[in-house]
């Protein structure tokens, strides 16, 4: 199995950004964590992260063409704002776990939407890096039914 570890903006600042929200582990750890899990349960993970909205789309479609089997997906600040990456995964069809570092529902207001979870097979908030690792667990699970 394949899966597309994809995180959206402002994740590559993981460590600086708001660290009583986000914690001091860096972008380089959250890869090196789930890589290392990947080997364990013996699957195939490749990383993408950008600050722009299109490229994650393009993104997503590539990921369609390379048959990638499963989509770990923090799109941030566009979870609240972009239809356009709901479209390219409901195009896709691609089995995607959501992803949240903090918990979401606890934040503003304006973090109580979520487009592109109407495309996806489950949502992981509030629990850190280590919702990666859970969202692999899952995709993982739900493919080998």
């Amino acid at each position: 199995m394949k899966f597309l570890v994809l995180n959206g903006p402002n994740i590559n600042m993981l460590g600086l950004r708001e660290p009583a929200i986000y914690g001091r582990k860096t972008y380089q750890d959250l890869l090196s964590m789930v890589e290392e899990h990947a080997k364990e349960i013996g699957v195939e993970v490749l990383f993408y992260q950008s600050n722009h909205e299109g490229s994650l789309v393009d993104r997503i479609q590539q990921a369609y063409e390379e048959n990638i089997d499963g989509i770990i997906f923090n799109p941030a600040a566009y979870t609240h704002t972009s239809i356009a990456l709901l479209d390219a995964l409901k195009a896709v069809g691609i089995p995607t776990v959501e992803v949240h570092i903090s918990k979401v529902e606890e934040r503003e207001d304006f973090r109580q939407i979520s487009y592109v979870r109407k495309a996806c097979i489950k949502t992981i908030t509030g629990h850190g890096l280590k919702g990666y690792v859970e969202a692999l667990d899952e995709l993982v699970k739900q493919l080998s039914k």
